[in-house]
């Protein structure tokens, strides 16, 4: 597949990364009552995982999440074809390998960050998952580990994949300190190199390339997939941003896609995702599980702290259901009723 001929070509100009214990179906379903286009990737899972453990737990998802990439995580070019092609059976539109996780255990089992140190298994790997799947095979990477150059590491694991035919890359712009460093702390304690990866796009222009890494908004993301230097990245994934900041995503859009649609505001956003929370309460799942993913909506305004607060501790009781979610939308009105009394008052 060529990067002309992708098919989620225009829904890569804006994604939600991978990311453990946030992005699963039920934050998914949420972000996609905020916008319609962007990319939704789910939880790294490892391709044993798919392969011996219970599929429909690690895999089922609602039709509503599409477009939706599945990141597996392994270095066993076999195994990982075997778990693509259960992927693509399951309806994903993507299958993505994860070449940038630099946690302990992700080490321990050969797969993540530290495959930066082996291109051409990485490409190995790319060529077997292609082969499998008729779907995008895309690679998540850094830009290096520990002692590595990353002018040298970036390019040569690229490289190796799109000798494979691979042609679509997301890179985390920033290296993997795999050696004194948490997990946590790789996420902001290597530097960002955010013109390394323009540079790439600029050496490599027939690669789809997307920027992720330390992007906190869509003024962020904008200037990213501007190409006021001659550059013009394809795609901007946002992490954290879109997770504690989710109300971003309702302007994503109109203002990152060019939609004629009105933003949706925090509050269409939550009568979007009723009838999905309805089902899924009616299936036996807990509210906690669907409510935890909506703690930062109403970031930055009135009644925020009491939003989150009857989300986290009334969610949890017996038999919670949607009433809950009505008593916090209520707290944030009321709050704002007062702010505008006393607004006009002054």
């Amino acid at each position: 597949m060529s990067a002309s001929a992708d098919p989620l070509k225009d829904h890569r100009r804006l994604s939600v990364a991978p990311m453990m214990d946030w992005t699963d179906r039920h934050c998914r379903a949420f972000h996609r009552a905020l916008t319609t286009r962007a990319l939704l990737y789910t939880e790294m899972v490892t391709a044993p995982a798919v392969i011996h453990g219970d599929p429909e737990r690690l895999l089922a998802f609602d039709a509503v999440e599409h477009p939706v990439a599945l990141q597996l995580g392994g270095s066993d070019p076999d195994q990982l074809a075997q778990a693509a092609r259960i992927g693509a059976s399951f309806g994903y539109d993507e299958i993505n390998l994860n070449v940038g996780c630099p946690s302990d255990r992700v080490q321990s089992g050969r797969f993540g960050a530290c495959l930066m140190r082996e291109p051409e298994l990485v490409a190995d790997c790319m060529a077997a998952i292609r082969e499998a799947v008729d779907v995008p095979a895309t690679v998540k990477c850094r830009i290096g580990v520990d002692e590595q150059e990353p002018e040298q590491s970036l390019f040569a694991t690229v490289d190796a994949c799109a000798a494979v035919g691979a042609s679509v890359f997301v890179v985390h712009a920033r290296k993997a300190w795999l050696k004194g460093l948490s997990p946590k702390e790789n996420r902001d304690v290597p530097p960002l190199d955010y013109g390394l990866v323009r540079r790439l796009k600029r050496e490599r222009p027939h690669l789809s390339i997307s920027i992720n890494g330390g992007i906190g908004s869509l003024d962020e993301a904008e200037a990213h997939l501007d190409d006021a230097d001659g550059v013009a990245l394809d795609g901007v994934m946002l992490g954290r941003a879109a997770y504690h900041e989710p109300a971003l995503l309702g302007q994503a859009d109109r203002r990152i896609f060019g939609a004629e649609s009105a933003d949706v505001d925090a509050s269409e956003a939550v009568e979007r995702y009723r009838p999905y929370l309805a089902a899924r309460l009616a299936e036996g799942v807990a509210l906690p599980a669907m409510a935890r993913h909506m703690l930062g909506l109403m970031h930055g305004r009135p009644g925020a702290r009491a939003f989150r607060r009857i989300l986290t501790v009334e969610a949890i009781g017996a038999g919670a259901g949607l009433e809950v979610l009505d008593r916090a939308l209520d707290a944030v009105r009321e709050a704002e009723a007062r702010r505008d009394k006393v607004d006009q008052a002054a």
